[in-house]
């Protein structure tokens, strides 16, 4: 049967290849979870591409609080680090079965940023928008890899 038959990817015996026969119902599922963990992971890559590209254009103005200049040039760093990370989960949407390893690698190093903004909770509480960012950081990034792991391994 036509419909029983296995489908198989170029990229059979890669991560997130599909093996095995498949019903059409089950496949149609699949995709539409994946579709939708794609749209999820695109709209999520917004706040590191808008933050990032508010930061290195306006520096610490972006943030609204006057630093020196060694500060200024480093969050403009930082900044442009940040635009990439979101434009390269962009591109790992695009083709997520294929790039799944860097994704899962981004959302280790946005995950240890995380860490590193929650290990600075205990000398000082920032304003409320870099609160949001630790609730990106450490709650949607790992729930965007968990979900991204489950539908590129099964």
């Amino acid at each position: 049967n036509q419909h029983e038959r296995a489908i198989l990817h170029a990229d059979a015996g890669r991560i997130g290849a599909v093996r095995g026969p498949l019903h059409p119902a089950a496949w149609a599922a699949r995709m539409r979870g994946m579709r939708l963990l794609t749209a999820a992971i695109r709209a999520a890559a917004l706040v590191p591409i808008l933050g990032g590209a508010g930061g290195a254009v306006l520096g610490s103005r972006f943030l609204g609080e006057p630093c020196g200049a060694a500060a200024d040039s480093h969050l403009r760093y930082l900044s442009g680090v940040l635009l990439g990370l979101g434009l390269v989960a962009v591109w790992c949407a695009a083709d997520l079965r294929r790039r799944v390893l860097v994704f899962e690698a981004l959302c280790a190093v946005v995950a240890l940023g995380g860490l590193a903004r929650l290990a600075g909770l205990l000398a000082a509480t920032p304003p409320w928008p870099h609160l949001l960012a630790l609730v990106m950081e450490l709650g949607v990034v790992p729930a965007l890899w968990l979900w991204c792991r489950q539908a590129c391994r099964s």
